[in-house]
């Protein structure tokens, strides 16, 4: 198979697991409602008690982009990095192991019907929650905006790719690790307060998780010195290039490894791991 070839049939199968999640976003119209308005009420419960301790208004902004953000990482948790222990639980990862595409292609569309889907829920809540609660960010560089929230985007979804393959091997433990994940990337990763609080040795070790870079980066930039910054915005710029970098080069890996495995042992796709 001609370089062409292979490109064109990885695209088309990155396209063919996009498209599913694209038009199943849309498919039922209630999801969107209770994806948006739900998660308000609990980003609601922390602007509340940030008025009552009569925090600076910034730390309502705090909240509500950190509540948007939040979608981002549920949706790499349990739509990306379990996504293959799932395929193997209803049967389907046989088909994705013998297909003549390359498993990051798969992947790849997963990530970007996930990142729309994502997308239109958290820009949603992003909206109504300026809305009911009048908060007004300041984009000082919308261009340096844009390329700080891709570089997080790129190297969360490389995350994603990277556990996959780690939550199929580990069977059964997928699931107690991603509900395990869950609350404590809240709170290492500043989602409600500047990072920066922590302290600059727990906030280094939680910059191995992109959200953190990313939401300290965007934050400095919608609300300038008043978001508390933990590091100069082109440093930040360069450890989210290192992460995108590092957990693609590591999800390829682990993705090799995983074929070689069911290979090698046989195992990989029986059901009662």
């Amino acid at each position: 198979m001609s370089i062409r070839d292979a490109l064109v049939l990885n695209l088309r199968a990155a396209w063919a697991r996009a498209y599913v999640r694209i038009v199943g976003a849309n498919r039922e119209p209630t999801w969107i409602l209770f994806d948006t308005l739900l998660p308000l009420l609990a980003l609601s419960a922390y602007v509340f008690v940030y008025r009552a301790m009569e925090a600076p208004p910034e730390f309502t902004g705090f909240v509500i982009l950190g509540g948007a953000m939040t979608a981002y990482w549920m949706n790499v948790l349990w739509s990306m990095a379990s996504q293959f222990y799932w395929e193997k639980m209803s049967g389907q990862l046989e088909l994705f192991l013998i297909a003549p595409m390359s498993r990051m292609a798969i992947l790849l569309g997963m990530a970007v019907g996930g990142l729309f889907m994502t997308t239109s829920r958290a820009v949603s809540a992003l909206i109504l929650g300026c809305l009911i609660f009048g908060v007004r960010f300041q984009v000082t560089s919308p261009l340096m905006l844009i390329l700080i929230f891709f570089l997080t985007m790129v190297s969360l979804y490389g995350m994603g790719m990277m556990f996959s393959s780690l939550f199929l091997m580990w069977g059964r433990e997928a699931w107690h690790l991603s509900s395990l994940l869950q609350e404590p990337v809240y709170l290492l990763s500043g989602f409600y307060f500047p990072v920066s609080g922590l302290g600059f040795w727990a906030a280094a070790i939680a910059s191995l998780i992109p959200l953190t870079l990313g939401l300290d980066g965007m934050r400095q930039l919608l609300f300038g010195p008043k978001a508390q910054g933990f590091l100069p915005l082109r440093w930040e710029i360069i450890a989210l290039l290192f992460l995108c970098a590092f957990f693609l080069l590591f999800a390829g890996k682990g993705l090799r490894l995983m074929e070689e495995k069911g290979k090698r042992e046989g195992t990989i796709t029986a059901r009662w791991q």
